[in-house]
C-alpha cells in the first residue's frame, strides 16, 4: 500500500504509526511511504490563506496524487482537512485513536510560567499561525501581542529558542516570540512534550475540529484498501470526527474562521462543544449539547444550527476574505 504524506517530522511520525498498525492488523502487507513537500511546507513566511487555507497548503497536492492513482491512501491531520466542502471520489477510510486534543503554552528559555502569568502576557509576544488560537490568546491574554508564526512543530520551537525573527511575505519580520501556543499532541509527536509549560483545558481553549486525530484517506471506489484500513479504524475517534466536522459543514466555515469543536463519548452518550469567535477574541458564541453516540452527525448538525441561530454566521462572514 502506497501512503502519501508530508515530509515534516510530525507527519512522518504519524504515517509511521499508520504503517505499524497496518502491519499488526494485516501481517504481510507491504507499506511504502511516499513523501510530499507541499506548498504549506515550502512557504514558511506567508499565511496559508493565499494557498487555499490548510486544505490547499497541506492536503491538495497529496489528494491530487491519490485521485491520479499514484497512491492507495494518504495521511492527514484531520484538523488540516477542509470540513465545509466535499472531495468527490475520496473518503476517510480510518481514523486512529485520538491523541490528547488540547493546546499548550511553550515558553522561551529563561521565561518562567510564574512570570508570564503574573504579567498576564503584558509585554510578551505570543506566536501562532492558527486563527482560532490567536482569537483565544487575545481573549486569555488581552495585553499580549499576538504575532504570525509559521513552521513545523520542531521548527517553531527551534526559532523560539534561538530568538529568531519570523519573516513576513512583505519582506518585514516580527518577533522574536516569547511564547508559542501549539497542539500538545504535535509536541509529543516530535519528542518535545517536555517543553509544555502549561496545558490549556478544553474549557479554556476549545480545540480545532479534529485536533489530535490522524485520518487516512483513500479512494471511495477502492474497496480493497477500504477493507484494509477498516482494520485500524478507531470507532470512537471516527464518531467524534463525524460530529465535529458536521459542525463545520453546517457553518460553512472557512480557513479564516476562528471555529472550534470537540466531541467526547461516555458510554452511549456523546457530548459536543463548539464555538465561533471573532478575530479580536472579544465576541464568542459557544454551545454544548449531548446526544446518542451512534448518531454523531445528527448531534453535529444540531450544534451547528444552534450556533447559526445565535449569530455565528455574521462572525464567519466578517472573517471571510474578500
Amino acid at each position: 500500500m502506497r501512503i502519501g504524506t508530508r515530509k515534516s517530522t510530525m507527519a512522518l511520525a504519524q504515517t509511521d504509526e499508520i504503517a505499524r498498525q497496518l502491519s499488526q492488523a494485516a501481517p504481510g502487507i507491504a507499506v511504502e511511504i511516499v513523501k510530499f513537500e507541499t506548498t504549506g511546507d515550502t512557504d514558511q513566511t506567508g499565511k496559508l490563506l493565499p494557498h487555499g487555507g490548510k486544505g490547499g497548503a497541506f492536503v491538495a497536492q497529496i489528494r491530487a496524487a491519490m485521485l491520479a492513482g499514484e497512491l492507495q491512501a494518504a495521511m492527514h491531520s484531520l484538523k488540516d482537512m477542509p470540513g465545509n466542502e466535499d472531495t468527490p471520489g475520496l473518503v476517510i477510510g480510518a481514523t486512529l485513536s485520538r491523541d490528547p486534543p488540547g493546546d499548550a503554552l511553550v515558553l522561551r528559555p529563561g521565561l518562567s510560567l510564574e512570570d508570564f502569568r503574573r504579567a498576564r502576557g503584558k509585554g510578551y509576544k505570543i506566536g501562532t499561525n492558527a486563527v482560532r488560537r490567536a482569537s483565544y490568546a487575545r481573549r486569555l491574554f488581552p495585553e499580549a501581542e499576538i504575532i504570525h508564526y509559521r513552521g513545523a512543530a520542531d521548527t517553531r520551537v527551534r526559532k523560539l529558542d534561538n530568538a529568531e525573527l519570523q519573516r513576513l511575505p512583505d519582506g518585514g519580520a516580527v518577533g522574536p516570540a516569547d511564547a508559542l501556543i501549539m497542539a500538545s499532541a504535535g509536541l509529543a509527536r516530535v519528542g518535545l512534550a517536555s517543553r509544555i509549560a502549561y496545558q490549556f483545558s478544553v474549557q479554556e481553549m476549545l480545540p480545532a475540529v479534529g485536533q489530535g486525530i490522524v485520518a487516512v484517506e483513500c479512494s471511495a471506489r477502492d474497496f480493497s484498501t477500504r477493507q484494509t484500513l477498516a482494520l485500524i479504524d478507531d470507532p470512537v475517534s471516527h464518531a467524534c470526527a463525524e460530529a465535529e466536522r458536521e459542525v463545520l459543514w453546517v457553518l460553512n466555515g472557512h480557513c479564516n474562521s476562528p471555529i472550534a469543536g470537540h466531541a467526547a463519548i461516555k458510554g452511549a452518550e456523546m457530548s459536543l462543544s463548539a464555538s465561533v469567535l471573532d478575530h479580536a477574541g472579544s465576541r464568542i458564541i459557544e454551545t454544548t449539547r449531548k446526544g446518542p453516540a451512534d448518531r454523531p452527525r445528527e448531534l453535529g448538525r444540531a450544534v451547528g444550527l444552534e450556533l447559526l441561530a445565535r449569530g455565528a454566521a455574521e462572525i464567519i462572514e466578517r472573517s471571510r476574505p474578500v
